[in-house]
């Protein structure tokens, strides 16, 4: 006995088609998923996973649970003693969670300005002015941190620590002249200066977890920074190889690149404030590479990391 309605349904319509006499029974034809309709379901599984990879709407709105991790942790360090904690540790800290909570919330790209909510809290201005804010401080207290595990002043990883800070300074002087200028090569060089400041956080780590008899539970810092440096640290020269090839792309594609004067800087500070392109299309936000970016850095792996930077180092 057939029950299903949709077998029943077809069974009286090829009677119908038959021209059968009623007293002529027939069981109905089940049939059964040809491999057309198997690779018809695999087309079709195959094109959505495709489109949501080729439009990150889903992602950059998935983006935003990343602010409700932010703001946990900020809460965190508020519930810390004041006075039992190590500012150095605690105040970059909380600026990474409150800015890193904003960008989840309002994404942008400073490359063509692009942005998921056209409102002036997206603008490249504004998000790029708390960036250079955030990463000034973030990095400051990684070289806070080597500098505080290292207990025998070894002056060349003191040295690493310094020059840690001092190149955090000068990729934001290329990645502020990218975006005035409207030029893509610096932002090569803004990236290029990060891989110098995990080479040698990376570097320092490892010379410390490898020569200290104590490290007064705070070996875990020295970890992450070995697993971030191991992670990281290929992943950005797939990066720097995407930000070659994309701004070669440009100046072979592009009207000649104006000479740099202040009203062309000045036309840039403009852009930064006032121009805004909302797109969810995959290219306009760097691919995988920049949703990977995008997610690791605001949403996952560095407030995560500083996190425990925090429960650890944080308390004197």
């Amino acid at each position: 006995m057939v029950d299903d309605p949709l077998i029943v349904h077809h069974y009286f319509i090829e009677r119908r088609k038959l021209r059968l006499p009623a007293d002529v029974r027939e069981e109905p034809r089940v049939e059964t998923i040809t491999s057309v309709d198997r690779r018809s379901t695999d087309v079709h599984v195959s094109y959505c996973c495709s489109r949501m990879t080729k439009d990150f709407t889903i992602f950059l709105w998935l983006l935003k649970l990343g602010a409700l991790a932010n703001i946990y942790f900020f809460a965190s360090t508020l519930a810390l003693k004041s006075g039992a904690t190590d500012p150095h540790i605690i105040i970059p800290a909380q600026i990474l969670f409150a800015v890193s909570a904003y960008r989840c919330v309002f994404p942008n790209r400073y490359k063509d300005n692009i942005v998921l909510h056209a409102t002036v809290l997206s603008s490249t201005l504004v998000t790029r002015t708390l960036a250079t804010l955030v990463e000034v401080a973030w990095i400051y207290q990684f070289s806070h941190v080597i500098r505080s595990l290292n207990v025998e002043h070894v002056g060349w990883v003191d040295a690493l620590s310094w020059l840690m800070l001092l190149e955090v300074v000068v990729s934001q002087i290329f990645v502020w002249f990218a975006i005035l200028s409207g030029r893509l090569s610096p932002y090569f060089y803004e990236e290029l200066g990060w891989a110098v400041i995990f080479v040698a956080n990376t570097i320092a780590s490892a010379y410390l977890y490898t020569s200290l008899e104590s490290f007064g539970g705070r070996e875990t810092l020295l970890q992450l920074n070995l697993l971030f440096g191991v992670v990281y640290l290929p992943w950005q020269i797939i990066h720097l190889r995407s930000l070659r090839a994309d701004a070669r792309t440009h100046e072979e594609t592009a009207d000649p690149v104006p000479p740099l004067t202040l009203d062309l800087l000045a036309n840039g500070f403009s852009k930064a404030l006032h121009q805004r392109n909302r797109a969810t299309d995959a290219s306009s936000w760097g691919g995988i590479v920049g949703l990977t970016w995008m997610t690791a850095y605001w949403a996952t792996l560095i407030p995560y990391w500083i996190h425990q930077v925090v429960q650890i180092a944080a308390v004197r």
